[in-house]
């Protein structure tokens, strides 16, 4: 129950950032952020959340299920817009695969020019 208690304190931390200081993230980003700092400036140990992140990650199937809604709500929508979802989908992957693909090389470049 703690874990519990831990992860929620850090959700809602997270979204009070958000909301009394207009920090530009969503509040459970913020949250997470903060979480993570607290794990590796050992505040929070790792022993603490684990059983309850476990659980949590076991059932992560259920989180979707609100997503899986909204999909089915809107369906008509993206029926009608299929096109554009699909053009913005292929190229931001296809974006993402470029920017990758051209930072590896130009570290494994940069790596091979500093080897003796």
């Amino acid at each position: 129950m703690r874990g519990f208690a831990i992860l929620l304190a850090f959700n809602l931390l997270g979204n009070l950032l958000h909301a009394g200081l207009g920090v530009p993230l969503p509040g459970g980003v913020l949250g997470l952020i903060l979480f993570t700092a607290c794990l590796f400036l050992k505040l929070i140990k790792l022993e603490w959340v684990e059983q309850t992140a476990t659980l949590l990650l076991r059932h992560m199937l259920l989180f979707f299920a609100p997503v899986i809604v909204g999909v089915i709500q809107f369906g008509p929508q993206i029926r009608q817009e299929w096109l554009a979802i699909a053009v913005s989908l292929i190229g931001s992957t296809l974006a993402v695969m470029l920017v990758t693909g051209w930072i590896a090389t130009a570290a494994i470049a940069t790596k091979r020019e500093k080897q003796p």
